[in-house]
């Protein structure tokens, strides 16, 4: 689904007239909603980091997890291991390759979105791909955007070998 289409989605649910903020003041009759969107860095991060990304980072997670075998879980458990160490000794090293692939796929990704930050209409956002855009198309500062850009495809093709490099010793 591409990324503009969660944004929409939030606004049309959480927006200052979105449907949350609608029955908010439907039933207590106040002049603004109890959940706004924020059109600043927390609706970008709402939108962008925890909504459209997550499942980058749990389709791994959840295959490493796939393949925890339950023995060590029990033995753990039955020599009077507390949960919480279980976790931290037996599952996170299993997860950890999972989550640095998933990561760093996110973090290439997100190198690259700029869809996200123009419908949340964030305008103290600026990402590397709103920062070319802005240079080349409202300043038509052709030399500072091309250089934004080969510095932004030169981060994504080093993430991206990265992520390859770390899925492939995951087995993701």
């Amino acid at each position: 689904m591409p990324s503009f289409l969660i944004t929409l989605a939030l606004l049309f649910v959480h927006g200052n007239a979105g449907l949350a903020n609608g029955v908010w003041t439907g039933v207590t009759g106040g002049a603004e909603g109890a959940v706004p969107l924020p059109d600043h860095t927390v609706g970008v991060l709402l939108a962008e980091k925890i909504t459209y990304f997550t499942p980058f980072v749990m389709r791994p997670l959840l295959a490493a997890l796939s393949q925890l075998d339950t023995a060590q879980l029990e033995v753990a458990s039955s020599l009077g291991v507390r949960p919480a160490r279980i976790v931290r000794r037996v599952i996170l090293p299993e997860a950890l390759p999972a989550l640095a692939a998933g990561g760093s796929l996110v973090l290439v990704l997100c190198l690259d979105e700029s869809g996200i930050v123009l419908f949340t209409c964030a305008k103290d956002v600026t990402t590397l791909p709103m920062w070319v855009y802005s240079k080349a198309i409202l300043e038509s500062d052709y030399p500072a955007a091309c250089v934004v850009a080969v510095v932004d495809i030169a981060l994504s093709t080093g993430l991206y070998g990265l992520h390859r490099v770390v899925s492939r010793r995951a087995g993701a």
